[in-house]
């Protein structure tokens, strides 16, 4: 395909162009042991992990002290249904609740996809069209109602059920993008079609353990979706059983199960019982050299190791903080930029807390933060000269040095592209056309009739009022962004007004075409950037395309790219999608973060995954250790 080529991007960036649940503690009480595994006598390979039936069961209460993670998450989960939750929350929990067929292997360092509840990676044929799963046997779901009493073992037909959920237009789920037209026959799950019992070609389960997916076209990433929470493993009579509840309910087979659930504000998660026995495993050659003796210390224990994990909601980062130094908190992934200086001394961990224990990592974060602007909406969207020059004036007039510095406090990249470093197709040659330029802002402003009134700000070509409505979080750092933006606004005549609430409101809104512009972040749901450029695919607008951007050449690039390997032909789409994005600015692109990241000396085998959020299966905590810094761990 021929590049759009300088002269060409050139003319775009001139504008040339004319365009409570709480009840499963008591489930708990009735929940039967662990069944003895028949036919997986044997030991089960996993390329990673192993599992068997006769791995030493995990010391009972009587035997030891529990084992007890204390976490936060940021802020509230919106529910647990895998196929409908996307915030950072929810998939954090989800990961320990529900299982995909595939996970990530937790220290194989570049990523490594690994068998879960299947005995293997998938068979594949038909030079990359069909991927055939076996399921291992004995995987039940945790005990509810809906099965009246019956023990529930996962059958492949579980998987088929769960994977055609995404496609229910009732869910709106907001991962339908991961499969929608690539599952051969997928069609007939079409809105005004959907059904369950909807026969699908590509969508077999060929008996009770062998799962058949086949593809319409090679996808070089879909493994990768099949390692996400939202293709875990539900089952019928649950969702069945609680209607439009289903997110009150988690009723999965991972290594965890809901204990005290208070929504939004307490959580405890506590070792599933009837968890499949999994020992980990690492193949040496994919660990780096550096923590090749973290895996040697996990090698053939029985995960989790972990007896409950109790989780609170913070959402105020000084709060984050204040709970970690106290030690109510057993690690702070993100230290906030905000309160950076209260544990870091340029970029080291200030000696007092070095001499604690506690220990600082920094880790570059597969995630790009980025300010989108929605396409519909009627005073800032559209593709005409005057519409772009307005989203181009804004993008121009956003100071990077300064948010870099003065409020990520130096733990930040400024954005070339979508892409964050360390996926596959960043190119770290690239360097956006759009820059910090106050000047060219006002200037083309001028050019295309936003005229400035006697109050200093501008009004519409048409002479109405300009005010800009920028929706932002309810928090202290939150309103440090609505400074920075009043800030750079203002100095190019804009008016510009703050509409606060919590995040998981402001997405709600958005999926629905009702926020003007918000600051978000996209974390990588898989490491190709793939991932990055969907968020503004057409066809995923009112999902996680929520500037709600229709362009057909940037529709037509993306459909090119997403069917080619990591390639110098797919890097040379990418940067034609970049400069279309530079040129029709739906979004302006802010940072890539550099993640600071806090361990209490007590905390065992943590890790930060590129993808996975959560390492809670693989921790542990030196209870001892713990209790000689007082009950949290805090000096004394």
């Amino acid at each position: 395909m021929r590049s759009l080529g300088n002269t060409m991007c050139a003319a775009l960036l001139a504008l040339v162009i004319g365009a409570g649940a709480g009840v499963h503690a008591a489930a708990l009480a009735a929940m039967p042991a662990a069944a003895t595994a028949s036919a997986a006598a044997s030991a089960l390979a996993n390329d990673g992990v192993a599992a068997t039936a006769v791995a030493p069961a995990p010391p009972s209460s009587s035997s030891r002290p529990p084992h007890v993670l204390h976490a936060f998450l940021s802020t509230g989960e919106t529910g647990l249904d895998p196929a409908v939750a996307s915030d950072i929350a929810s998939l954090s929990l989800m990961e320990n609740l529900f299982d995909p067929l595939l996970r990530y292997a937790y220290l194989a360092r570049p990523v490594k996809l690994q068998a879960n509840t299947v005995t293997a990676m998938p068979k594949v044929d038909d030079h990359g069209l069909t991927y055939t799963f076996q399921l291992r046997h004995g995987i039940y779901f945790t005990p509810d109602p809906a099965f009246k009493g019956a023990r529930r073992e996962v059958t492949a037909q579980d998987y088929v059920y769960s994977l055609k959920r995404l496609y229910d237009p009732a869910l709106k789920s907001p991962w339908l993008f991961l499969f929608e037209g690539k599952i051969a026959g997928d069609a007939a799950l079409a809105p005004g079609k959907f059904g369950y019992q909807v026969p699908v070609a590509g969508l077999q389960a060929l008996d009770r353990y062998t799962l058949r997916i086949r593809l319409s076209a090679p996808d070089p990433n879909f493994l990768f979706y099949l390692a996400s929470p939202a293709s875990s493993v539900v089952a019928r009579e649950v969702v069945e059983a609680y209607p439009g509840q289903v997110g009150n309910h988690p009723v999965g087979t991972g290594p965890f199960v809901m204990g005290e659930w208070k929504h939004s504000d307490k959580i405890s998660l506590l070792a599933n019982p009837d968890f499949r026995e999994t020992l980990f495993h690492a193949d040496a050659a994919d660990i780096p050299s550096a923590e090749r003796a973290l895996a040697a210390s996990l090698e053939g224990k029985r995960l989790p190791l972990l007896d409950r994990i109790d989780i609170k909601i913070v959402e105020e980062y000084q709060s984050r903080m204040l709970g970690f130094l106290g030690g109510e908190f057993d690690f702070l992934e993100q230290v906030p930029e905000s309160v950076r200086d209260m544990v870091m001394s340029g970029n080291a961990l200030k000696p007092e807390l070095a001499q604690r224990g506690i220990v600082l990592t920094q880790f570059p974060v597969l995630q790009t933060y980025y300010m989108w602007m929605n396409m519909d909406d009627p005073l800032i969207g559209g593709y005409s000269k005057d519409k772009v020059a307005l989203r181009r004036a804004i993008a121009l007039g956003y100071d990077s040095h300064e948010d870099v510095v003065l409020l990520k406090k130096g733990l930040a990249l400024p954005a070339q592209s979508p892409l964050p470093p360390n996926v596959l197709g960043y190119d770290a040659a690239y360097r956006s056309p759009l820059g910090y330029d106050p000047a060219l802002a006002r200037a083309l402003l001028d050019r295309y009739g936003y005229r400035t009134g006697d109050d200093g700000f501008r009004t519409l070509p048409d002479g109405k009022p300009l005010t800009l409505v920028m929706s932002s979080e309810a928090s202290t750092v939150g309103r440090l962004r609505d400074e920075l933006w009043r800030k750079n606004l203002n100095a190019i005549g804009l008016r510009v007004t703050f509409k606060s609430d919590k995040k998981t409101e402001i997405i709600k809104a958005s999926r629905l075409g009702k926020v003007m512009m918000f600051e978000t972040n996209w974390v990588a749901d898989f490491p190709d950037g793939d991932n990055f450029f969907q968020l503004l695919y057409g066809p995923n607008r009112d999902r996680a395309n929520y500037a709600r951007f229709d362009l057909w050449q940037y529709n037509q690039r993306y459909e090119q790219a997403r069917a080619m390997p990591d390639s110098p032909q797919r890097q040379l789409l990418y940067r034609e999608l970049s400069q279309l994005i530079a040129a029709y600015n739906p979004w302006v692109l802010l940072t890539h973060p550099i993640s600071a990241d806090l361990q209490q000396p007590w905390l065992k085998n943590y890790q930060r995954h590129p993808v996975e959020l959560t390492p809670w299966r693989y921790l542990d905590v030196d209870v001892d250790a713990r209790k000689r810094n007082g009950r949290f761990g805090a000096t004394r």
